[in-house]
């Protein structure tokens, strides 16, 4: 039997094109949408087109899959390796590479499970980094001036802090809004967390305390706040950080970084500022105490004092020693400066009397009279002692011997040459101390003399016999006085006295006659 040839056969020729896009259309609309559970393998993405790529696998076998940009901003959590998912798509092929793949288009953790051993291990691995040790947590602020708030603008939940904080203390509050749930949910909160750090000016000041919170909602709509970038955020943050995601039974990475967690948001609020109310009324009742504690301070201030002021003597009694042996004291001093005074106007006046000008006129008499006589006593002393040296020196040579007389007659030449010599400036040092001491005297005299006083506008009243009158008391109606000027004396006659009265004498002045040359001018006393 004859073999038939390959192309008369029946069976039906295609191009590659042609199968590849028959069971393109095959698969497409034999499964449509389908939702498959898997577990994240070779995770790919995102790309900077915005797609991403991975793999779902069980234990017996893998697809391949591919999120484009439009369907990754719509997912609620950012896709890790080894999470286990529930992806929603539709499947289909891919001619180039003979592969078929699922295009997902949404997808969310494969029971809440999965969410929680993605949690525990995040949790496990940044707490080993110390991200959650409570040393590093640090105090709020008791009076913040400015507070941070990093929440959705459009919720229901900065309204309630904002109120919150305006009825305990109103102050400044800066709203970083972000998206609260999604995708980019947790990008967003830390880029509000850096941003409040970064700003520092003075129109936009830094905040005091910053405030992350959200409503409650599930494990999926919370975690966002479970992002590690949040986490990282927060721990790096310099303004200290409120936690208030949630209900008081939800918790996030957030609480366990945050350095406060708060149950509410509206919690948090009350944590963040305290009651002015009660500020005013705690400064008031510490015034009131610290006005009591200084009332009964002083009152026992007051009290001491009294009691140590009658222990204390009076002042009179304090000063009475002092007064006492300070008018003793004056007393003595008045007594001792009475006689000092007197002690030194005697002393003047013995010196007064030693240096009148007659008894200096006197001692400067006998002065002259001594230097007369040493010097003529001098060189007849000088005779002698010469005459009674020849003597000794003739009675000598006669014992000695020529040669001997001759040195020795020598040296007694020479040695009354000395003599003389000296006696010679003796008797001229003499005579200079007598020439000084005559001419201070002579000064001195000069100084102390009635003269010098005259030469200086004053006169001197004498009576007839030429004696000086002192007092006026001395002084008679009528006597007859003689002026003694500097340049001459003057006669006059008094016209009033101690003994006749002032009508005894004419009323006319009278002129006395102008004395002899040069015995001065003429004048008359009224």
């Amino acid at each position: 039997m004859s073999e038939v040839p390959e192309s008369a056969s029946n069976v039906a020729e295609y191009t590659v094109s042609e199968i590849s896009g028959a069971l393109k259309r095959t698969v497409e609309d034999a499964f449509g949408h389908v939702r498959v559970r898997g577990e994240i393998s070779g995770y790919r993405g995102p790309h900077s087109s915005g797609h991403a790529y991975l793999s779902l696998k069980d234990d017996k076998a893998r697809i391949e899959a591919v999120i484009w940009r439009s369907a990754m901003s719509r997912l609620r959590f950012q896709p890790e390796e080894g999470m286990e998912v529930i992806a929603t798509g539709k499947l289909t092929t891919y001619p180039g590479s003979s592969k078929y793949q699922i295009v997902i288009e949404q997808m969310e953790p494969a029971g809440a499970g999965a969410l929680m051993a993605l949690l525990d291990e995040r949790k496990r691995r940044l707490g080993a980094e110390g991200l959650f040790d409570a040393a590093a947590k640090r105090a709020l602020p008791f009076m913040p001036r400015i507070i941070g708030v990093v929440t959705s603008p459009t919720g229901a939940v900065i309204h309630d802090i904002i109120h919150r904080i305006t009825d305990r203390f109103p102050l400044h509050v800066l709203v970083w809004p972000v998206r609260v749930q999604g995708e980019t949910a947790g990008a967003e909160v830390a880029n509000a967390i850096n941003g409040f750090n970064r700003l520092d000016s003075d129109t936009l000041p830094r905040p005091d305390v910053l405030i992350v919170a959200r409503g409650g909602g599930s494990l999926e709509d919370l975690w966002g706040f479970n992002d590690e970038a949040v986490v990282r955020a927060v721990a790096a943050s310099r303004i200290p950080v409120i936690s208030a995601v949630g209900h008081e039974t939800d918790w996030t990475l957030i609480d366990l970084v945050a350095d406060v967690r708060a149950p509410t948001p509206t919690g948090a609020a009350e944590m963040a500022v305290p009651v002015k109310a009660d500020l005013q009324a705690h400064i008031a009742m510490m015034g009131a105490r610290l006005a009591a504690g200084m009332s009964r301070y002083l009152n026992r201030r007051r009290e001491t004092q009294r009691a140590l002021s009658r222990a204390l003597p009076s002042a009179d009694q304090l000063l009475a020693l002092p007064r006492r042996h300070f008018d003793e004291t004056a007393a003595r001093l008045t007594r001792a400066l009475h006689a000092n005074t007197q002690k030194k106007r005697g002393h003047f006046d013995g010196r007064a009397r030693q240096l009148s000008p007659r008894l200096l006129q006197q001692r400067l008499r006998e002065k002259r009279r001594e230097t007369g006589i040493l010097a003529v006593r001098l060189p007849r002393a000088l005779d002698v002692f010469m005459r009674d040296a020849r003597a000794l020196y003739h009675r000598r040579t006669g014992r000695l011997s020529i040669e001997s007389t001759g040195r020795r007659a020598e040296r007694g030449r020479q040695h009354l040459q000395q003599l003389d010599r000296r006696v010679g400036q003796s008797i001229d040092l003499l005579l200079d101390r007598a020439k000084r001491r005559s001419f201070e005297l002579e000064r001195l005299m000069r100084t102390l003399s009635h003269a010098s006083v005259l030469e200086r506008g004053f006169a001197i009243v004498l009576d007839t016999s030429g004696a000086p009158i002192k007092r006026a008391m001395d002084v008679a109606g009528g006597d007859d006085l003689t002026l003694r000027f500097q340049d001459g004396d003057v006669q006059a006659v008094a016209t009033n006295g101690s003994d006749r009265p002032l009508q005894a004498k004419s009323e006319r002045p009278t002129q006395v006659k102008k004395p002899p040359a040069p015995s001065g001018s003429q004048g008359s006393l009224f």
